[in-house]
């Protein structure tokens, strides 16, 4: 049976997207423990990180980084954390956070629910920083 990011990645479940290409996809995750928060996670449904192939691992990593550096532009935050926690979904993804303190990072903030609009917004404006 496919992840649920297998099936939002098929387009079978909604999806705010970021950042798409061949190896992986960006998209904001709707439990979001800070505003602008993502996931980057590769096609290939793999469980966990230290599992992916390293070209993918590496690409996965590097658009991560492109990706944190326009969320510090955009959000204005200090950092951004990067999280590989691996125990909700068993597809490997890389939780891309911005963040000003550690407490900015604590899974125990996650949102149960989401203005669908502001993610939107948050997500074209970090794209557009990606161009």
């Amino acid at each position: 049976m496919a992840s649920v990011f297998t099936r939002i990645i098929a387009g079978e479940l909604p999806g705010t997207f970021v950042y798409t290409d061949e190896v992986c996809v960006a998209f904001m995750t709707i439990n979001p423990i800070a505003r602008g928060h993502l996931l980057v996670v590769p096609r290939v449904e793999i469980d966990q990180w230290t599992d992916l192939p390293d070209d993918i691992s590496q690409h996965c990593f590097a658009v991560a980084k492109r990706i944190g550096e326009a969320q510090k532009m955009v959000l204005h935050c200090d950092r951004v954390a990067l999280i590989i926690a691996g125990f909700e979904v068993p597809h490997c993804h890389l939780h891309v956070i911005p963040a000003t303190t550690i407490a900015d990072v604590s899974f125990d903030n996650a949102a149960t629910s989401v203005d669908f609009d502001d993610l939107a917004t948050v997500a074209a404006s970090i794209s557009a920083a990606l161009t």
